[in-house]
């Protein structure tokens, strides 16, 4: 699978976990540059808090557009270490 944003790959991996219709994509499989901290946090009732970056591709950001779970409960956590992605990047097959 392959997460794409404005003309750039984020992530690509043949190993990705869906969960909720998400590809959680592998740390080590996306283009961390790209990613922006943000201060954004949600909270899932049974995957956790969740944290979130703002992707940033020449010069355009798009705010909160990726999320993980840094301390996923135990029903989710077979996405630690994953990223996921919306608002607009497109993940697809690679």
């Amino acid at each position: 699978m392959k997460a794409t944003w404005n003309g750039q790959t984020l992530a690509n991996s043949s190993h990705t976990v869906i969960v909720e219709g998400n590809h959680y994509f592998p740390l080590e499989d996306v283009n961390q540059s790209f990613l922006k901290p943000s201060a954004t946090h949600t909270v899932c009732p049974w995957k956790g808090t969740a944290s979130y970056y703002s992707v940033e591709v020449d010069g355009q950001t798009n705010p909160d557009a990726a999320w993980y779970y840094p301390e996923p409960k135990d029903a989710a956590e077979n996405i630690r270490g994953r990223v996921a992605f919306w608002k607009g990047v497109v993940v697809s097959e690679s």
